[in-house]
């Protein structure tokens, strides 16, 4: 979880990549007109983000009734996001990866080919509420290279390494194109 810019993606690939797991990215469930939205500027409202929620959560579950724990990122800038993921069915554990809004900020510029703008960082920050002391998770500092971000997540929990190794399944049942969204 995090804001635009932290490197969720990066570091949940390579997490999904070690541990064998399925990965979603949650840039993924959202419907066309978020992505309309949020590519003019506009900042998503909750309306706007409880069906993409919710997907993200069905898709958790899809991989818990396969017997998968998986990886997917999400902004989840709410405690009540949070709340709405974590009634996915088995063990929600948040990364919450945070950094300071400059660094943030020079990402999002120097990035290509994604849809939200940086003019959008601000109105996520004002948004984002930290992990909170009564939520399963630990928070990272992007300023250290995304490898150790991976050992420090795999050194904080105790999830299971499957015992038959295979490549992760990238948005296993996850929409893939705007109209099945």
């Amino acid at each position: 979880m995090g804001v635009a810019g932290s490197g969720k993606t990066t570091v949940a690939t390579l997490l999904a990549d070690r541990t064998h797991r399925p990965y979603a990215e949650a840039d993924e469930f959202h419907p066309q007109a978020n992505i309309d939205k949020m590519s003019a500027g506009t900042p998503l409202t909750d309306e706007d983000r409880w069906p993409w929620l919710r997907a993200m959560r069905d898709w958790l579950d899809e991989q818990a009734a396969e017997g998968d724990s998986a990886v997917v990122t999400c902004s989840a800038l709410k405690h009540s996001y949070r709340d709405l993921l974590r009634t996915a069915h088995g063990r929600v554990r948040f990364v919450h990866l945070t950094g300071s809004a400059e660094l943030l900020e020079e990402r999002m510029t120097h990035r290509s080919g994604h849809f939200m703008p940086a003019s959008l960082l601000p109105s996520q920050l004002a948004t984002l509420e930290p992990l909170a002391a009564d939520e399963d998770g630990i928070t990272l500092d992007v300023g250290a290279p995304p490898e150790e971000l991976v050992d420090r997540i795999l050194a904080s929990t105790a999830l299971p390494h499957p015992t038959i190794p295979r490549a992760p399944r990238h948005l296993a049942g996850a929409p893939t194109h705007p109209e099945e969204r």
